[in-house]
């Protein structure tokens, strides 16, 4: 009996690995189309914060219209930021799946500053240009392919495969993803892959906490040459800011081990591509005041100063620690009080859960080296996903080069690999 069952199991291998491989020759055959989606999504501007993303899923949607089968639907809780929802199922009912992804990209800036214009998609050297083509028009692409060869083989998976591209996002997705979440039923699943920038060789099961501020500091006006009879609001705002950037980042962080020993784990393959110094950042509360303002004139004693600060928290410390501490700093400063505009707690996944070991499993099947597994400094929409429904998010998204800055770019070979493994995580996921 056990000599019988390892020859079935041994023939179910070789035929799921015979069957992974017809989907590997799939994406291959589809990579000019891949190519072409990426600079075609490229070509169109999406920038935040007006996010503006009409054109785009119209572009999207002329595409899936094509595939057989598919259910398409658009959302819009306030223009002209559209979100399109897309879903095809298997020959059996089973788990739903989700591939999330953002539309809406950052400014791009100067364009005298580029050497390719920023809406050109433009191809050299194995690689392509253009705001938002790893930020993540690129993954969106990807998506779109696994979408169609999905669909192709409806009749080897059971379940549902669900695309939900959202804008908003570069502006916390609460018009985007954390609409959709709230209003359409087959937006959420039982696992989600995010394609967002980040390196497919480093899996993100979680993000730190964020919580903006804006302190506000009071003092009496006076002349600057009389400072016995003033009382000056821009030396009490520094004086906040000053403690909050000892106290906070000191905050004892209690992370459960295995949050702790991941993050350790992965450093050196992490910092490869996030850089030096993300393994200390990704376990203690990091503080940046970004924006100031106080003072008419330098003879003058200011008698307001205001200033806004982005307060980013690991898991292991919680929001009402990082408030309640600088609570205790606001009322200790005369004249100095806060308030928050934006927050949400740290939040991860189980590592463990089937869809990060499948996507390790193809990350290392296509590109030889087994990926790592670790938190991300950043924001996604994917914390949408664990805090609002409590959903198994993973990260597997492009290497970003000058994201955010002149001639961001990907290379065209990662972007082909890229497609494979979510493809082939697809299958996994769904013939299970």
């Amino acid at each position: 009996m056990g000599i019988s069952r390892r020859i079935n199991y041994q023939r179910m291998s070789e035929l799921n690995q015979n069957f992974k491989n017809s989907l590997v020759d799939k994406v291959n055959k589809n990579k000019e189309l891949l190519v072409d989606l990426t600079s075609r999504l490229v070509q169109i501007p999406s920038e935040s914060p007006e996010s503006d993303t009409r054109q785009m899923v119209k572009e999207i949607a002329d595409f899936l219209e094509q595939i057989d089968g598919v259910e398409i639907s658009f959302h819009t809780l306030e223009e002209p930021i559209t979100n399109i929802v897309a879903r095809i199922k298997g020959k059996n009912p089973g788990k739903r799946l989700i591939l999330n992804g953002h539309l809406d990209t950052y400014p791009a800036g100067n364009e005298s500053l580029w050497t390719h214009h920023p809406f050109s998609g433009h191809e050299e050297n194995g690689r392509m240009y253009g705001r938002g083509v790893s930020d993540m028009k690129g993954g969106i692409a990807s998506y779109l392919v696994t979408f169609m060869i999905m669909a192709e083989m409806r009749d080897s998976w059971s379940g549902e495969l669900v695309i939900t591209l959202a804008g908003d996002e570069e502006t916390m997705g609460v018009k985007g993803t954390k609409y959709l979440l709230d209003t359409v039923p087959h937006a959420s699943g039982d696992a989600m892959i995010s394609g967002d920038a980040g390196a497919s060789k480093v899996l993100r099961f979680g993000e730190k906490g964020l919580m903006w501020i804006g302190l506000n500091a009071i003092g009496k006006a006076s002349h600057g040459a009389h400072v016995h009879k003033g009382e000056n609001a821009i030396d009490r705002l520094v004086e906040g800011i000053d403690r909050m950037n000892k106290e906070l980042v000191s905050l004892k962080v209690n992370a459960p081990k295995e949050v702790t020993q991941a993050i350790k784990e992965s450093s050196e393959i992490s910092e490869r591509y996030s850089g030096e110094g993300e393994t200390e950042v990704l376990q203690r509360v990091t503080v940046n005041f970004g924006t100031i303002e106080g003072g008419v004139s330098p003879n003058l004693i200011p008698a307001k100063a205001s200033a806004q600060g982005d307060i980013r928290v690991p898991v292991g410390v919680s929001m009402s620690e990082v408030e309640q501490k600088i609570k205790e700093i606001t009322e200790s400063v005369e004249g100095l009080s806060y308030h928050i505009f934006r927050q949400y707690e740290p939040n991860r996944s189980d590592i463990n859960h089937e869809i990060f070991v499948f996507t390790a499993d193809n990350v290392e099947y296509i590109t030889g080296e087994k990926p790592v597994n670790t938190m991300r400094v950043g924001a996604s929409d994917a914390r949408h996903y664990r805090i609002s429904k409590n959903i198994p998010s993973v990260n597997c998204g492009l290497n970003p080069y000058n994201l955010g800055g002149p001639d961001e770019y990907i290379e065209i070979e990662e972007l082909t690999d890229l497609a494979k493994i979510h493809t082939l995580t697809a299958f996994d996921y769904l013939s299970e």
